[in-house]
This record gives structure tokens, sequence and C-alpha cells, in this order.
């Protein structure tokens, strides 16, 4: 049966993805949580929130970038987040 889901996209790929990291900036949290991909590498992948009106608002990040370390991951996770806020600010949300 783990063939097929391999085959199907089932396995690992279903888990929750892990927060490795939490940053407060300008307003917004960042989380970092690096997707394990094929090869033992790692995506920028995270989400970025912030409470607007009473209602918490998130934006989900996932890039293209690969890394051989979740920490490396993480670290551009953050850094690619950080840049999208100041690019782009609450209209993130809208």
């Amino acid at each position: 049966m783990s063939f097929l889901k391999k085959l199907f996209g089932g396995g690992a790929t279903d888990r929750e993805p892990t927060v490795l990291a939490e940053v407060e900036h300008e307003g917004f949290l960042i989380r970092a949580m690096p997707v394990r991909e094929a090869g033992g590498q790692f995506r920028v992948a995270g989400t970025i929130s912030k409470d607007v009106g009473g209602q918490t608002k998130m934006h989900r990040l996932i890039r293209a970038d690969l890394f051989s370390s979740a920490d490396d991951a993480t670290e551009a996770t953050i850094r690619k987040a950080k840049q999208v806020i100041k690019e782009q600010g609450d209209r993130l949300f809208g």
C-alpha cells in the first residue's frame, strides 16, 4: 500500500507542517514551515498572519526555492516573508 501512497501523493506530504520558527515583524506573525521534498531538500514555505478588525487573516507563502537543510529553508522563509510584508503590507489580505 505504501507504493500506492507514494505514487498518488500520499505519505509524508499528508502530515501537518511543523512550525520551525515564529517571528513577529511590523505587526505580522511569520511562521516558517519548510516542506520536505524528494532528495532530502526543503522548500521555502510558511504563513504570514495578522489580526485585522478582530479577525485573524492569513496568507500561505510557498516558493520554488529549495535548500539542503531545514535551517536554511527556515531562514529563507523568514527573509522572503519580510520582503512580502515590505512590498504588500495589509494588501496581502485584500
